[in-house]
């Protein structure tokens, strides 16, 4: 079994998050330039195995797609024309994901300077896609 690969895709910046080889716990991976994102990826799927990348879906309130999927789905169609077949992409529902980031880091104690640090942001908003998407899965058995 494969791990679980995810994206809190930005502009600028990538969040991402993986799953352990049994699909129990989500961890921040690390947070990359959009730019670089496609390179990481490949270079990640070269030494693990993943089967699945989820990708943070931004929606509005009334669960339509948000104004930012004009940017997402061009990269996110441009690094499906590179992974292997065997790889499926996902998107999942990523409202208040960086809401919730910076709430846990509140709860965690961490120091106002290093909230204001997006990458930790971004990093953390995948781990929480990733683990609400493996949450969704196991009530869905």
């Amino acid at each position: 079994m494969g791990r679980l690969l995810a994206i809190d895709y930005g502009r600028r910046r990538c969040g991402i998050a993986v799953t352990d080889p049994c699909r129990i716990v989500a961890t921040g991976l690390t947070t990359v330039r959009t730019a670089d994102l496609q390179q990481y990826i490949l270079k990640y799927i070269n030494n693990e195995q993943v089967d699945e990348i989820i990708v943070g879906l931004p929606t509005t309130m009334r669960g339509e797609p948000s104004e930012s999927m004009r940017y997402i789905r061009p990269g996110i169609n441009a690094l499906r024309k590179v992974i292997p077949e065997q790889i499926s992409i996902v998107f999942f529902d990523e409202r208040f994901t960086s809401a919730l980031a910076h709430q846990a880091m509140i709860d965690g104690g961490m120091r106002r300077s290093r909230r204001q640090d997006k990458a930790i942001v971004d990093e953390m908003a995948a781990t929480i896609i990733l683990n609400d998407y493996i949450q969704s899965k196991a009530y869905n058995k």
